[in-house]
């Protein structure tokens, strides 16, 4: 396996590592119905803590699946997978271009 496809493996890994709490998938499946929530308004659909909630806001706006938009003094989250969906492509594309897939039948 080539370098390019080593490279694209590790560049997946926080974003993995971002879709693999519990948490942060609901917040990111709450985003995907209501297009655009505040920390206030995730909270009240969630048992987590405003802090936590923070907490895993912010790891998913540094994988850049989150954005911010500043609506007074409040803060809405937005969903952002566009970066995540190619870099999920290129991964897909380099496992089936440098790895042996079997045939299972």
């Amino acid at each position: 396996m080539g370098q390019q496809a080593i490279d694209t493996f590790r560049s997946c890994i926080p974003l993995f590592h971002a879709l693999s709490d519990p948490a942060r998938q609901d917040i990111i499946l709450l985003l995907a119905e209501t297009k655009q929530l505040s920390v206030n308004e995730i909270a009240e659909k969630s048992n987590l803590s405003r802090p936590a909630i923070s907490h895993h806001l912010k790891v998913l706006r540094d994988v850049k699946l989150v954005t911010i938009e500043q609506k007074g003094t409040l803060r809405y989250y937005s969903l952002a997978l566009e970066e995540a969906v190619a870099l999920l492509k290129e991964l897909v594309r380099t496992v089936e271009t440098h790895c042996e897939l079997e045939d299972s039948g």
